[in-house]
């Protein structure tokens, strides 16, 4: 098993100029949105309240706050993960310390800080797309081979994806020693948990530690990481989902249009695709994350091998995988 190989650079910058050139009021559509900081704010105080909830209901009635947990929390999470999405690319407000206290803001009831981590290595992946070295939203080799394709290990590596994540950046090439931004990082969802802990209790904090958990692994939500790059047709890198949890998940599912315009602010990307519908209808793309899920799982074409690579500059191309096809739509 292998990465799929692409010598061509990445279609993304392209796309953008052809669409801005034959669509110039796309341009309308860059800045930024400041209301965003409000649903962070809505989003964290719900979880608090939950948190709440679940420690009054004590640690015996766990068969009610992990389902929860599942059914709420983790899209929560997952909406708080978009938050600090946008925050990383500077579409919340102008000034970067403001767009960095919202993103540690949003990762308060993620039990685990990461939301500066994020920022480093998330910005590397618009600027490296495809390049291993510099790209940690690539799974590593030694990863990719021992997941390989069954379900079971698919989806054990999808409830220690946020072990695996953290372990990828030490291939990566140096992007930079901790800062203060991180040590505050650090210190504040510290603190919160320590908050959590006093107030709500072990199964407070458990409840977000599932709810975190549930938001980037072993659920539907968990479908948007194989649905933005992972592939089984190498001429397509990039995917989108135009499915109705797009509404609980600030269309992040509109993926392909991010990474062609990274200056629009998620409330404004539908609006990408209706004005430019001839570069994006003959795209493949995915309508609902629950099917994409379970054909990840049981679908023995992917594993994680099944994403593009191109060289870095200056390096002498890997060899070339086979390549497969996928649906145009799944």
């Amino acid at each position: 098993m292998s990465f799929l190989y692409s010598f061509a650079p990445s279609p993304h910058p392209r796309r953008a100029q052809a669409i801005l050139q034959r669509h110039p009021e796309i341009r309308n559509l860059f800045g930024r949105n400041p209301w965003t900081a409000l649903i962070a704010v809505a989003v964290v105080a719900l979880q608090i309240a939950l948190a709440v909830v679940a420690g009054s209901l004590g640690l015996r009635f766990w068969w009610l706050w992990i389902p929860m947990a599942y059914f709420v929390g983790a899209f929560a999470n997952h909406c708080l993960y978009v938050i600090i999405h946008d925050a990383t690319h500077r579409l919340i407000f102008r000034w970067s310390a403001a767009n960095r206290l919202v993103a540690i803001f949003a990762d308060l009831p993620n039990v685990v800080p990461g939301a500066i981590g994020f920022w480093v290595y998330h910005l590397s992946h618009h600027a490296h797309m495809g390049v291993y070295e510099r790209d940690a939203d690539i799974p590593s080799d030694w990863e990719a081979r021992l997941v390989g394709r069954s379900w079971y290990r698919k989806l054990g590596w999808e409830f220690l994806f946020p072990v695996f994540q953290f372990v990828r950046t030490a291939r990566i090439a140096r992007l930079g020693a901790a800062n203060s931004w991180m040590v505050l990082n650090i210190l504040a969802v510290a603190v919160f948990d320590w908050a959590i802990q006093h107030y709500a209790g072990t199964p407070g904090l458990l409840y977000l530690a599932a709810s975190w958990l549930f938001s980037i692994g072993p659920h539907p939500l968990g479908a948007r990481w194989i649905q933005e790059h992972y592939t089984l047709e190498p001429t397509q890198e990039t995917q989108s989902y135009y499915g109705p949890l797009n509404a609980l998940a600030l269309n992040v599912g509109y993926h392909t249009e991010h990474h062609d315009f990274p200056v629009i602010p998620w409330n404004r990307l539908p609006r990408v695709r209706v004005v430019a519908p001839e570069y994006y209808d003959s795209l493949s793309y995915s309508n609902s994350w629950i099917r994409l899920w379970l054909t990840f799982l049981f679908d023995q074409r992917y594993s994680l091998h099944s994403r593009v690579l191109r060289p870095a500059l200056g390096q002498c191309p890997a060899p070339v995988a086979a390549t497969q096809q996928v649906p145009s739509a799944v």
